[in-house]
């Protein structure tokens, strides 16, 4: 199949998300953000026929950057990359038409998380943003990762994450 890859800048809101990933969502007292706007010049999502790419998110909701600095603790380190799988997710909505259903798996995803030199529990912060896609998908949300530390982030954001998904 040789589709045309797509890709689409920003809007202030994703349709609202449905489906049964959008209701596990809801049971956890959860909603999405505004899709961040880029930081640089690069779309939040880039799609080539059932494969979508989503641009690395950082911990922002809203527009406010909320955790920056250097990750000390795995608490801090989750929260924050639970908010950019939100981020993630949101871009997700918006490349889907707000249905999250579409999606077949999470393959993978990258996790950066500003550490000082020698933190060694950065794979256990990432796991912010893969248990949130487990929660959200089921089996369909378990993916391979890479989760590196790493000096400084856009905008001095403690975590980044990115994402590869199967969509319909």
């Amino acid at each position: 199949m040789n589709e045309a890859p797509t890709s689409q800048a920003p809007t202030s809101r994703a349709p609202a998300p449905r489906g049964e990933p959008a209701r596990r969502l809801a049971a956890l007292g959860l909603t999405l953000p505004r899709v961040p706007e880029p930081r640089g010049a690069f779309l939040p999502f880039s799609r080539i026929g059932a494969t979508l790419w989503l641009a690395g998110q950082i911990c922002e909701w809203e527009g406010e950057v909320r955790f920056t600095g250097p990750v000390t603790d795995i608490a801090t380190g989750r929260d924050a990359a639970r908010i950019c799988a939100l981020n993630l997710l949101a871009s997700l909505s918006l490349a889907l038409d707000g249905d999250l259903d579409r999606v077949v798996r999470c393959h993978r995803l990258g996790g950066f998380v500003q550490v000082e030199q020698g933190w060694p529990d950065v794979p256990k912060a990432v796991n912010g943003a893969s248990d949130l896609m487990a929660e959200l998908f089921g089996q369909a949300g378990r993916h391979a990762r890479t989760a590196i530390g790493v000096a400084s982030l856009p905008a001095n954001a403690s975590v980044e994450v990115d994402g590869i998904f199967e969509v319909r």
